[in-house]
Formats: structure tokens, sequence, C-alpha cells
């Protein structure tokens, strides 16, 4: 009993922590999407951007405290371990709901554009090193990609994506304006506080366990932040809004990748660990191939993951966290 009182704590602290963290995150996509819709913003463009930023806005504040603290393992595997499970996890139990049908034309020019930014961060992350250059390259091709989302969004036409976030829109309304930023202002905040608090009892509790604090991101971290994309996307799965539920995870990986990732390095300079490298990007990496293979066109009909596909995704999820665990926990040489 004594052995486990040192864990009570940072244990405690990350439950809060991701409680608050994953209210919050909510709060603020409500708001956001308020003062968007305010302004008439185009659907299609908030649910790229808006609703696409609120989802990944716990891993941001997580890494970004990560590296303020001095933390890189949790700020990389919070970041691709996100990533992971948002296809392994999320989209499998998503396609075990309702068969993910992939209609959307923007989809099919975004998964090119997330395999091509995965590779390159294995070429940045190459000497196990994010730089600050680095960082620049990555925050940089963020906003290049942003920037086509916006342009794509307000010169096309109907869309499935479109058609779906606007039926959406509703969900994500807040009564007044005034009211909304109040709440974009105070979910910030909450943002910041519990991601501060759930970084303190990671590692905390990575040092109690004798585990690195890689592995606690890719796993605890990870799973905890990605939290808002599992409710979004069972919600748009049981709605058949598909295009939506694929949408929140492809912009979400994106995000993660370039900014969460680029940003936790313009602060302070992330060292990887090899394994990051060689397990971790491999494994995003093959997942992000599956999903493209999955999603493409066959014969002129629209793409699918199927329950067959996302039961397949799933125990990969759960085969590559056993294995984490499993040599993360063995006991070294004596």
């Amino acid at each position: 009993m004594s052995a486990a009182l040192p864990l009570l704590m940072p244990m405690l602290a990350i439950v809060v922590g991701l409680v608050v963290l994953v209210w919050s995150a909510d709060k603020f996509i409500d708001a956001a999407a308020t003062v968007a819709r305010h302004y008439a913003l185009p659907p299609l463009l908030i649910g790229v951007v808006i609703i696409g930023f609120g989802t990944s806005a716990p891993e941001l504040t997580v890494s970004a405290i990560s590296a303020l603290e001095g933390s890189p393992g949790i700020a990389l595997g919070n970041a691709y371990g996100s990533n992971i499970a948002n296809i392994a996890l999320i989209l499998g139990i998503t396609a075990l709901i309702s068969p993910i049908v992939v209609q959307s034309g923007i989809l099919r020019k975004e998964l090119p554009l997330l395999a091509g930014v995965t590779l390159l961060s294995v070429a940045l992350l190459w000497d196990l090193h994010i730089s600050r250059l680095d960082a620049a390259v990555l925050l940089l091709t963020f906003a290049a990609i942003m920037g086509w989302s916006v342009w794509h969004s307000l010169r096309s036409g109907n869309d499935t994506l479109g058609t779906e976030t606007q039926a959406e829109l509703g969900a994500h309304t807040l009564a007044t304006v005034r009211l909304a930023w109040i709440w974009l202002a105070a979910g910030l905040l909450l943002l910041i506080a519990s991601s501060r608090l759930l970084v303190w009892g990671a590692v905390l509790a990575a040092q109690g366990l004798g585990v690195s604090e890689l592995v606690i991101g890719l796993t605890v971290v990870a799973v905890g932040t990605s939290l808002p994309e599992l409710a979004s996307c069972i919600a748009a799965a049981r709605k058949k809004e598909h295009d939506l539920a694929i949408g929140n995870i492809l912009g979400s990986n994106l995000f993660n990748t370039l900014a969460v990732v680029g940003l936790a390095g313009a602060i302070h300079p992330l060292a990887a660990e090899p394994e990051v490298l060689s397990r971790d990007l491999l494994v995003m990496g093959a997942l992000t191939l599956a999903l493209f293979v999955l999603a493409r066109q066959r014969r002129g009909q629209p793409g699918q993951i199927s329950r067959w596909s996302g039961a397949a995704l799933l125990l990969t999820f759960v085969g590559y966290t056993l294995f984490l665990l499993s040599t993360s926990l063995a006991p070294g040489p004596s």
C-alpha cells in the first residue's frame, strides 16, 4: 500500500487534468463555432479549421507546456501518440459503430497531404532532434496547408463535408456572441491550467513507474487528449455524417504533426529518443498509408472503412499499446 501512495497524487492530477482539459476543449469549440457563424464563415471552413483546431487544442496546450517545462518526451509522445490513437483507436471504434463511407473531395486531397507531412516529420527527426529551424519548417508548412484549405473552401461549391458540417453546427452554438467570446477566453485559460496539471502528473507518474516520459506521452496522455476526437467521431457516426468523422481525424493529425510539434519545438528544441523514429513514426506512417488505401475510390465507388477494417485498426492499437507497455515495464538485465 505504501508503494502505491507516491503514485496517488500524480494519477489524480492526470485524471483531473484530463477531465477539465476535455470539458474546456468542448466549450472552446462551441464558442469558436458560434463566433465563426456570427461572422458568416463558410461551413466547410469552420469544419476544417475552427472545429479541427478546437479538437486539437488539448494536444497543443499539453505539448507547449511540456516543452516549456523541459519534457520533450511528453511533447512528442502526445503529438504522435494522438495521431496513432486517432486512426487506430478512434476510427476503429467509429467504423465498428457505423462503416465509414468517404464521399468528400477535400478528404481525398488531404490524405496525400497527411502522408507527405508524415514523411516530412521523418526527415526532420532523422537526427533525433527538432531544432527551432525544423519547427519553423513545420509551422510554415502548416500555415500553407491552412491557407490552401481556406482558399479551397471559399471557392468550392457543394461538398459533402461542408453539408455535414452545416448540419452539425447547431450542436456547437451558444446563446449570444458575447457569451461565446467569454467562453473562448475562459476555455483557453482552463486548457492551459489543466494541461499544466496533466503534465505535472504525467512526469511524476513516469518517474514513479520507472518508464520514460515518451511512453507516458504515447499512452495515457495521447489517449486522454484524443477524447474530444473520439466524442465527435462517435456522434458523427451515429448521425451517418461519415465525412465529418474522418475529416475530424485528418484535420487533427495534420494539426498535431505540424502545429503541435512545431510550436513545442519553437518554444524549446526537442531531443527525441531513437524509438520515436524506429517505432512510433513507423507505426504512424503505416496507419496513414492504411487509411489512404481504405479511403480511396474503387471502380468509381467511394472508399469505405468497413467494420472488419475497424476491428483490424482497433486490434492494431491494442497490440501497439501492449508492446509499448511490455517493453517499457520489462525488468532490465541484472
